[in-house]
């Protein structure tokens, strides 16, 4: 391709996704607000709430992307347990970060402020936090690696509290052309534009609609200039299958 792109990973930990009993709602957001900065989600793994897979997977990935998001098992229930994970991954004491404390401190009334909740406040030593504009307890990141909460509207506060330690590259556009036919019938096609056109991605993806097979055709690229001539030829192509 034609484009150069900072590459990061997502870590959805939680017993409850790998059960069915929770659908995870984070990876299609985190993949669309990561494109928009440019920087591409390349790999995305679901794990158990378990410390040696936690501290394995972690130490995999952040050594292998330029960025690793963990989203899930930051809260104040027993089995959150990613926070001290990461404090072994990485080797560090397991602490009450002073500032996370202040923080919980202003939320909750001293009657408030349970042992539970001061799980909350426990954060691997050296670690930066994350603000969290919703519900306080900050997410926090450990080099590169970003630790979040797993419920959605959290996640997203906190993302944006770690948009100034994110460094984009070149931002890729995309153009999506739908027809009505099965992708099989397009392929031949598709590959001898892909061929014209090395430095663009081209994707098909099939589809149903109103009882009927379809194909989204995708094009990537940050050329825009390269992406609209290579969209002409496209169109071309679909128009033959136009009923």
């Amino acid at each position: 391709m034609d484009y150069s792109l900072m590459k990061a990973s997502l870590i959805i930990i939680g017993n409850e996704i790998l059960s069915g009993r929770t659908q995870d709602k984070n990876l299609s957001y985190l993949a669309t607000w990561l494109n928009e900065i440019g920087i591409q989600l390349s790999e995305v793994r679901v794990i158990r709430d378990e410390e040696e897979v936690i501290i394995e997977t972690v130490n995999y990935l952040r050594k292998t992307y330029d960025y690793v998001f963990t989203t899930g098992g930051i809260g104040p229930t027993h089995d959150d347990i990613t926070s001290l994970s990461i404090a072994k991954a990485f080797n560090v004491d397991l602490e009450i970060n002073d500032k996370a404390l202040s923080i919980l401190k202003e939320y909750y009334k001293d009657s408030e402020l349970t042992d539970a909740r001061m799980k909350m406040t426990m954060i691997p030593k050296g670690a930066e936090l994350v603000e969290n504009p919703v519900s306080k307890a900050p997410g926090f990141k450990m080099e590169n690696v970003f630790v979040m909460a797993g419920i959605p509207s959290i996640m997203q506060g906190m993302l944006e509290g770690a948009r100034k330690h994110l460094k984009g590259g070149d931002i890729i556009k995309s153009v999506s052309v739908d027809v009505f036919t099965p992708e099989s019938n397009v392929a031949d096609e598709l590959t001898k534009l892909q061929d014209k056109y090395k430095n663009i991605e081209i994707g098909s993806y099939p589809f149903t609609k109103e009882n009927r097979f379809g194909t989204s055709l995708v094009l990537r690229s940050k050329n825009e200039q390269l992406l609209e001539e290579c969209k002409l030829e496209l169109l071309k192509i679909v128009d033959k299958f136009k009923s």
